[in-house]
């Protein structure tokens, strides 16, 4: 599939269909589709660890210490890529009233914009992700030392999970980036009506004219 193959510019259409790349625009959203969807299986394994705590729970009365912080941990992953998982494949909620009511030349112009507004969004939360991290893995002298939950098991899950969030939106201010680039250095629409209708048009003004041409005289 194009990068471009699409009905409106530089955004492609989402799809139901089961090709997992429908919806990218590119590589990096391919890339990042790819390990989502692996990441996908952390869900799983906290459920399953669930089952477990449940059973040696009340099954045989000797739970764990450190299950339910691994699940929030595993879960928090999963929603923390998901960012970049639904900008990959353009399955972010929109509201397209004013998209769908305008020609095809101002969809360009919120193509632009929408892809401006994502990418300052992003790099504004990447910096405050960058500090929110910071925090959690230096102490105030600025020795690496991770921040703890400070129960008896006592991971450094919130630190790794302040790390884990850092990522999706550095990956997501590429991704952005890489849109921003994309939309505007794409080839423009024409002006009124979808691509490849200047054409047609052309096409069908010439067909009279050479029929006309064919029946002169010579």
């Amino acid at each position: 599939m194009a990068e471009h193959d699409v009905a409106s510019p530089g955004l492609p259409e989402a799809s139901d269909d089961h090709d997992p790349n429908l919806g990218t625009r590119t590589p990096l959203d391919r890339l990042v589709g790819k390990g989502t969807r692996a990441a996908a299986w952390l869900v799983l394994l906290a459920m399953a660890i669930s089952v477990f705590e449940v059973v040696m729970r009340y099954g045989l009365d000797s739970p764990t210490s450190w299950v339910h912080e691994t699940v929030i941990f595993l879960v928090a992953t999963s929603f923390a890529l998901g960012g970049p998982a639904a900008l990959a494949n353009n399955r972010h909620i929109r509201v397209r009233v004013l998209y769908d009511l305008v020609g095809t030349r101002f969809r360009y112009v919120l193509d632009c914009f929408n892809d401006v507004m994502t990418f300052v969004f992003c790099l504004a939360m990447s910096y405050a992700g960058w500090v929110m991290f910071w925090r959690a893995s230096h102490s105030p002298l600025g020795e690496w030392q991770l921040e703890r939950s400070g129960t008896s098991w006592n991971p450094p899950f919130p630190a790794l999970t302040k790390g884990v969030i850092l990522f999706a939106l550095a990956v997501m201010t590429l991704q952005a980036l890489w849109h921003l680039y994309q939309t505007f250095f794409s080839p423009r629409p024409p002006e009124g009506g979808s691509e490849g209708s200047g054409a047609s048009d052309a096409t069908s003004d010439a067909a009279p004219d050479a029929a006309v041409d064919h029946k002169e005289p010579r």
